[in-house]
């Protein structure tokens, strides 16, 4: 029996994903639940694991793109296993024609492209902003249509002769998350009027808290007492205050939230990937430590699924980790705000009316200004302010031990 494994759907509204890498070679015989491939979709890299046991025939090549539904490869499950085929050596050229003789004819990936001159809306935009002619693109689509992606393509290259002048280049395909990373975020900037604003914020307070109680934070609680817990604490806050700032615009409607599923930004393998912590408003410092190290561990070692992106009603960026002093984050669609945290500096301020060091920090909110003034802005990034500088008062009941529950 010939098997016909179709690429499953990610996730809602994830129509395609791109084969990033095949783990067993045209041929291999492989075990039923054996991970034989890792693709891309726009928001994640999952594994896709062999539906049965038997010899295997590939049906897309590394970087494809393919639809969801559309077949990425067969297994022959009467095809037994040899010493041969389970050593990633192919099996011979007869049962590879065998196999491609039961596939229906209707399920042959046709290699004819038409030029009919007929682009989509969004290639014909393309080809008239460089002023391509249609009928001089070969379309790859169904009966010949110009997609996007094949306009794309028939843009001009850029000359890397002129620039390389014969010097060494190299050149990588962009993973498609990558590419629908770029996509949205030149979206973004097309299509939202994204102001930013600043402000600065004195840390003293919580290094000082941390210093104190970070070694018994840690052994109650099996997770350090970092950063984050303090700033997702003080968001929550601020967002209570200020509710504009915690909404998104769905076509003529502004959308509130009664829950704070907060976004952040951690590093990956593949990028930067942004899970959710949900119900932040019912964490305690440990539980939202707890859920950004699940996270975190998750995104390093490329197991983070679409589910554990989506959703995020704010974002927190905080590229201070990096050592970024300053930025303008970009927001996060649909959200329509973005907080940026950065690096934290001893540098002289005024207190009291005498100079004094202090380790200070740049706080950046980048949001629509659409839906949201001005005045929200600067009132909200004043209330983080007065969060972080004040926590025990503000974050922590005025009492540590019992916020940290220690």
């Amino acid at each position: 029996m010939i098997l016909e494994m179709k690429v499953p759907s990610p996730g809602e509204s994830i129509s395609e994903v791109e084969i990033a890498q095949w783990l067993v070679s045209d041929g291999d015989y492989v075990e039923k639940d054996q991970t034989i491939a890792e693709v891309d979709s726009d928001k994640a890299t999952l594994d896709l694991p062999a539906e049965e046991s038997g010899v295997i025939a590939l049906k897309a090549n590394e970087g494809d793109t393919i639809a969801v539904g559309d077949i990425v490869c067969l297994i022959d499950t009467k095809a037994k296993k040899t010493k041969e085929n389970s050593s990633n050596d192919k099996i011979d050229e007869n049962k590879k024609i065998n196999i491609e003789s039961e596939v229906p004819e209707n399920h042959v990936k046709s290699e004819i492209k038409l030029n009919t001159g007929i682009a989509s809306p969004s290639a014909k935009k393309i080809l008239d902003e460089k002023g391509i002619n249609p009928s001089s693109v070969t379309g790859s689509a169904r009966g010949g249509r110009i997609s996007k992606e094949d306009a794309i393509k028939a843009l001009p290259k850029i000359d890397l002769h002129a620039i390389s002048k014969n010097r060494s280049t190299t050149s990588k395909k962009m993973s498609l998350l990558r590419r629908k990373v770029s996509d949205r975020l030149v979206s973004v900037k097309n299509h939202t009027a994204m102001l930013t604003t600043f402000n600065e914020v004195n840390m003293s307070q919580i290094i000082q808290i941390r210093d104190n109680y970070k070694e018994t934070f840690k052994e109650r609680h099996g997770v350090s007492l970092g950063f984050m817990s303090f700033f997702t604490k003080a968001v929550v806050r601020a967002l209570k205050d200020f509710p504009d700032i915690h909404s998104m615009i769905d076509g003529d409607h502004q959308i509130k939230f009664d829950f704070y599923d907060i976004s952040i930004a951690v590093s990956g393998p593949k990028g930067l990937m942004v899970p959710v912590v949900r119900n932040v408003q019912d964490l305690t410092f440990s539980g939202i430590e707890n859920e950004i190290k699940r996270l975190a561990i998750k995104a390093r070692e490329g197991k983070i699924s679409v589910d554990d992106m989506s959703g995020g009603t704010f974002t927190i960026s905080n590229g201070g980790v990096f050592g970024s002093m300053l930025s303008t984050p970009i927001l996060n669609p649909p959200q329509s705000s973005i907080l940026g945290m950065h690096n934290i500096i001893e540098r002289p301020i005024a207190v009291n009316g005498k100079v004094e060091i202090h380790p200070m920090m740049y706080l950046a909110l980048s949001y629509d200004h659409r839906i949201i003034d001005g005045k929200e802005s600067v009132g909200f990034l004043i209330s983080i302010k007065e969060s972080l500088e004040n926590p025990v008062q503000n974050l922590m009941d005025n009492n540590i031990k019992k916020a940290l529950e220690l």
